[in-house]
């Protein structure tokens, strides 16, 4: 009962948007809930917080030059 309370609470403070989305992204999204909207909303909040620390490759820093072992330590 209490869960429904704090539902509606949240519903109050809402605002209804319409955006276009990518149709494959949409799909995608599907695949983890059927309320989209919270996906949306949970990662504009992470985006305004900056704390979108993402891990794939587009992100990762390369070592440009990583460090050359001392003589004699070369594994040939």
């Amino acid at each position: 009962m209490n869960d429904q309370v704090i539902d509606s609470a949240r519903a109050s403070n809402k605002v209804e948007v319409s955006i276009q989305i990518d149709a494959e992204l949409l799909t995608q999204i599907s695949h983890l809930t059927n309320d989209p909207s919270k996906v949306v909303e949970v990662a504009v909040r992470q985006w305004l917080k900056g704390s979108g620390q993402r891990d794939d490759e587009l992100t990762r820093n390369l070592q440009r030059n990583p460090p050359v072992p001392p003589r004699g330590e070369w594994n040939d």
